[in-house]
Formats: structure tokens, sequence, C-alpha cells
């Protein structure tokens, strides 16, 4: 019998594997998908690393955490600079004084600020779109973010939650540099790599699905079970279902140097179906004279689909309140899905450590 039993290759499933048999715990680690490193997973195609679940970049403020995650996988510095693509009109992002002198033609503080006044939300914002307009006013509301979130949720923004934005930082600096964090970058050898690493150790069983009419054998193999699926599945959706949103992808490979010159241009439009394209090739300086491009498609959850993003209104949080006031001893829930909470990987990791940190009281 195994201590542990892990369901999920993913991030969370991962790097508890790793903590758990470092300190002497064996484990075993089964996930659906045919390959290991869930949403992170890279491949090389014809000498361009193509991550295929759209761009993961690792960046965090978090020393211990930076150093932790560089024990697996050498790191590349790499700096993500998003273009923002309305209708052909090119914007940078996060919203700096480029933007801002594209938007409004001045780079002046003064100037700007007097611009978003004139058309800026002045009440108690109520929603996402209250929201975004108190801070930003109405123009680069409508041309950053109006087309763009009402694609990624497919819903008008004035019927999501504020919280889904609640930072929508104005830099006065001509900084494109679009994380903040201290330290950033992408593993030289890809993540599946990384993933190796850390399950190194482990016993690993891939198209094992939980949930395939084996749950009750599964649950026999080890002695406590780290779970990081759907939390609505997982108990069989007897609080209801909870909503989340889907992504498809289309991956061309193109017989030219550059498609778009940069990693990654968002579409801010509504008409445009996609929400970005990807170009992988620029997350590593690399030459070649082909390209690889992924374009990203939001599209609504059917449970033969990944679901990508919890969504996080008032009515999911209720249903996924009464689901994590379920006590259940045997399992460990954690992870984006399991608890229904966008997680960047950097506190991913930082949620996992927390939990192995009382390791030796759960078995």
């Amino acid at each position: 019998m195994y201590d542990f039993l892990i369901v999920g290759a993913g991030l969370f499933g991962s790097v508890f594997a790793r903590e758990a048999t470092d300190k002497g715990y064996s484990c075993i680690v089964i996930d659906k998908r045919t390959h290991i490193a869930g949403n992170c997973y890279s491949k090389d195609i014809d000498g361009i690393s193509v991550q295929k679940y759209g761009p993961h970049i690792f960046h965090t403020s978090s020393k211990p955490i930076w150093d932790y995650i560089n024990r697996f996988s050498e790191f590349e510095q790499y700096q993500h600079n998003v273009i923002a693509n309305y209708f052909d009109s090119i914007y940078n992002l996060p919203f700096n004084l480029h933007t801002f002198n594209q938007m409004f033609g001045t780079y002046k503080k003064d100037e700007i600020l007097q611009n978003i006044e004139l058309s800026r939300f002045k009440g108690e914002p109520k929603n996402l779109e209250e929201y975004a307009l108190s801070v930003v006013g109405r123009d680069v509301y409508q041309k950053l973010i109006y087309g763009y979130t009402k694609k990624q949720w497919g819903t008008e923004p004035r019927n999501l939650p504020k919280s889904i934005i609640t930072r929508l930082p104005l830099r006065f600096t001509f900084d494109n540099n679009y994380y903040n964090d201290t330290y950033q970058g992408i593993p030289k050898h890809g993540y599946t790599k990384l993933f190796e690493n850390l399950l190194d150790g482990s016993d690993v069983y891939l198209e094992s699905d939980f949930f395939d009419g084996k749950r009750s054998t599964w649950e026999k193999i080890a002695k406590r079970i780290v779970y990081t699926g759907p939390i609505d599945k997982f108990y069989d959706y007897c609080h209801g279902k909870l909503d989340y949103r889907s992504l498809r992808f289309e991956e061309h490979k193109l017989e030219q140097e550059s498609y778009q010159g940069c990693s990654q241009v968002n579409y801010t439009d509504a008409h445009t179906p996609y929400t970005r394209i990807i170009e992988h090739k620029f997350f590593r300086k690399i030459p070649t004279n082909h390209t690889i491009i992924t374009k990203e498609f939001p599209a609504s959850y059917q449970e033969t689909e990944e679901p990508y993003y919890p969504i996080n209104n008032q009515e999911n949080q209720s249903i996924v309140s009464k689901y994590k006031s379920i006590k259940n001893d045997k399992y460990i829930l954690g992870g984006r899905l399991a608890e229904y909470k966008y997680y960047d990987m950097h506190q991913v990791i930082g949620s996992v450590l927390k939990v192995t940190k009382r390791i030796d009281k759960c078995v």
C-alpha cells in the first residue's frame, strides 16, 4: 500500500509528490491525460518549445519560492511584454505611459488623469464594468478591456463581479514589463522536464481516470489521497455544479521567421473570435527560419472538456463554500480546481509547501 495516491500530475500534485518522496513516503500519481505537467505541459516541436495550454511565465517576489523551483530546472531570464491589438491599432500592456500616449496623445500624468476623469464612473462600483470604468474611464475600457473580457467570460462585463479584476494598475512610467515581480523566467529545457524532476521517485500512471468506474479501487491502494480535480465532481455534484470557462487552441506552424514579433498579442475587440495569439519562439531566443503560433479561443465549459477558469461570482462561491465545509480526513484537496480559486504558479507552490509542513500528521 502506498502512503499517498495523488490524483493529478499538475503543479499541486507534482510538488506534493516531490515533498512527500523527499520525506521518505511512497507516492503513486495518476492523471487522465496522456502527459504529466497539467496545463504547464510543453513539447519541443521542430526546435521550438511549445506551451500547449497557453503561456506560463514563472514569476514571484518570494526568494524562497524562486530558489525552490530552481532546484528542478535551470531558468532563463525572460521579461513578458504583451501587446494589445484593437482593430489593428496597437497598444502596450499593462497600462503605462506608452499606452496612454497611444490612447490620448500625451505622456504627462496630469493630462492623462484629466482624460480619464472625463468618462470615469463616479459611483460605488457594483460589477466588473463599473469598477473598470471607475479606474480607467471609458476610452481605455472600451478599447482594451470590454471586448477581451466579454469573449473570455462569455457574458457582458456588467454581469461579472468586480473581484475578477480587482487590480488595474496605472503605471506612470514607460515600463512594459507585464509583471512587477522580482524573479521571472522560463525553464531552459521546458516545463515538462521540470515536472519529470518533480515526479522522480513516484510511480506515475497516465490515461488513468480516477472517476472512470475505478474510484473505489484507487481509494484502497493508499493511506491518504491528494485530489487536485474539480471539487464539485469529487463530491458527485451533491450541492450543485460549479461554473467554469474552457479554452480551445489552434496551433499553426508557419514557414516564416516571425509572425507577430513578440510572444503575446491580445485581441481586445469583441469581434475577433480569439483572445490572443502566442508566438512560442519568443519565449526563448533560439533562431529558426520557421515559427509556431497558437490562437486561444474561450469556450463554454462542458464536462467532456477541460475546466480552465473558475467563475467566482456570488452563486458559485455559495456552492463551493458548501463543498469546502464537508469533512473527509482521508483526502487532501488542493490546487485551482479543487479549491475553486485562481492561482498563479508561485501561489500553488506556496500552498503545497504549507500543507506538506504537516505531512507527518497526514499518514
